[in-house]
């Protein structure tokens, strides 16, 4: 008996990136649609409010994953836009209850989609990082996320206003933020002083996102080449004498 084997092409890495992120994005929502609907049944009002609290957490969650999937790679993506709506979920997700101010201000930018993605994860790591590490005493907490055009190269820029209470020691997510750096051909900066952390990654553009800047330059030329800053958050100041 003759057998005609037929061979599939080997699934590249962003087919099995779409396969994880499809799954990740479905179990998120099987959890919070479990957790509702034992909410709704529960006759306990601290338990519904617990579960819906969960809910909502992982909601939140889910809105850091969606922001982080990977741009369509046939085309150039507005980094600046991208970047945003990552450090605003990133913001609603964890950096609220901290009661963190976000500042985020982008020149206009269009990177690969896949290189766009790198980066949104090098900023999403280094603000868990900064929130996580840094100690702000009684200063208003506050992070800055800048992104800059200089030239033929992409900076951009992770800090925070706190006292670091030690040097930085490079971990494992230090070392991941470095190796994606390098698949940008880039490098990041660190520095840990008095006013806080500071991160700085900084790459080269490809010869199409440096076409894409130029074509920007030029419709763009009379316009400032920095947005103002945009608050992504803003702790709401409570008056105690308010019932």
């Amino acid at each position: 008996m003759t057998q005609h084997l037929v061979q599939l092409p080997n699934p590249d890495g962003s087919l099995l990136l779409r396969e994880l992120n499809h799954r990740i994005r479905n179990e998120l929502t099987s959890a919070i649609f479990t957790i509702s609907a034992k909410a709704v049944q529960s006759d306990s009002v601290a338990v519904k409010a617990a579960l819906l609290d969960v809910a909502d957490l992982l909601h939140r969650c889910a809105d850091v994953h969606r922001a982080l999937r990977m741009p369509d790679q046939g085309r150039l993506t507005d980094a600046a836009r991208y970047l945003q709506k990552l450090c605003f979920s990133i913001t609603k997700h964890r950096l609220d209850r901290l009661a963190i101010s976000v500042l985020f201000s982008a020149d206009d930018l269009r990177l690969e989609g896949e290189r766009c993605w790198k980066l949104g994860l090098i900023v999403s790591e280094l603000l868990t990082n900064v929130a996580r590490h840094a100690k702000f005493d009684a200063r208003h907490p506050e992070l800055r996320v800048k992104l800059m055009l200089a030239g033929n190269a992409v900076k951009c820029g992770v800090s925070d206003n706190g006292s670091a209470p030690e040097p930085i020691r490079r971990g494992r997510g230090l070392e991941i933020i470095g190796e994606l750096a390098s698949s940008l051909g880039g490098r990041i900066h660190t520095s840990c002083a008095a006013e806080g952390y500071s991160f700085l990654v900084t790459f080269p553009l490809t010869e199409a996102e440096q076409r894409a800047a130029g074509a920007t330059h030029v419709v763009k030329s009379k316009r400032r080449k920095m947005r103002r800053p945009l608050v992504l958050h803003a702790p709401r100041t409570v008056d105690p004498g308010v019932g």
